[in-house]
């Protein structure tokens, strides 16, 4: 095949595009670059050095101290229990709404829809939703985080309609003259064929678990109980870092202060570690999953 001979005017726009993307890039990838450069540096060497393109007196103190405090493997462990027992429920529940109002032939699917939809814009509130999970015995247990949101409308719109544009009608007619019946069918045919979004959505309902600190924070009062960013915003926002800098020498104030800049940096990538490896997994199911999960047609 011939090669089409680009103008001078094109080969400069292209370069002006691939240096802008470049720059764009390196500003959105450079704060996450430098909390991880942070958390190897020595921190005396932060406040000389406020930018950073390698770590400043290479040490592992910090993360020494993060993973000598008891409870970030307390966090690490419910975050894991509420991600999993939270994302499995909100998979569950999002596939049993979303598969039958993609059915034609299900009676009444856009009154259903509709009172599905009109959740999204209105809400009773903080203080009713603490006084329902509080009359249903939920406050004070891992349940509170989980059930209360146990399906969220957005994902299951964009299920639904992977559902009415990836999963072919003929199938689904051809699987009824063979015998097979609505659940047979949601289990062997059209789950199978929607990994790409159910991909996409265990990514996206575990990102929220993960990071979801607000509701344990409201429902929780057990520090057993408390998930991973709820110990990382006592960290950040609260300070509390006294238990932790125990087994740091205490050489005077300015030393408490120095390690407790380089916990911060750590802690935070400790935090942020899962997401980092679960991402370039599922990365991949994004254009199947939600592109075309989005629009119809």
């Amino acid at each position: 095949m011939a090669m089409v001979n680009r103008s001078k005017g094109e080969k400069v726009f292209d370069a002006f595009n691939l240096i802008f993307i470049m720059v764009f890039s390196l500003i959105i990838l450079y704060p996450l670059l430098y909390v991880v450069l942070a958390s190897f540096s020595n921190p005396a060497e932060l406040y000389k050095n406020p930018l950073l393109f390698w770590p400043q007196g290479f040490n592992v103190e910090s993360y020494k101290l993060v993973f000598e405090n008891p409870d970030i493997w307390i966090g690490f462990r419910n975050s894991f229990i509420y991600t999993f027992v939270g994302t499995f429920i909100n998979i569950l529940m999002t596939v049993l709404a979303a598969y039958p109002l993609s059915r034609r032939d299900f009676f009444g699917r856009g009154i259903f829809t509709f009172l599905f939809t009109f959740t999204m814009f209105f809400s009773g509130g903080l203080i009713p939703m603490y006084l329902v999970n509080s009359s249903l015995g939920l406050v004070g247990s891992m349940w509170a985080l989980v059930l209360p949101g146990a399906i969220s409308v957005f994902n299951m719109i964009i299920m639904r309609t992977y559902f009415q544009t990836r999963i072919p009608r003929e199938l689904e007619e051809s699987a009824f003259m063979d015998g097979c019946n609505d659940i047979k069918l949601l289990i062997k045919i059209v789950l199978p064929l929607s990994a790409p979004i159910i991909a996409v959505m265990v990514l996206f309902y575990g990102v929220g678990h993960w990071n979801n600190y607000f509701d344990a924070l409201i429902y929780l009062s057990d520090r057993n109980q408390f998930p991973l960013q709820l110990f990382l915003r006592e960290i950040l926002v609260k300070e509390e870092m006294e238990n932790m800098l125990q087994s740091a020498s205490d050489t005077g104030y300015a030393d408490r202060m120095l390690a407790k800049e380089g916990v911060k940096y750590a802690v935070v990538v400790v935090s942020a570690l899962p997401l980092l490896i679960l991402y370039p997994l599922l990365s991949k199911f994004f254009e199947k999953g939600i592109l075309v999960g989005s629009i119809k047609g």
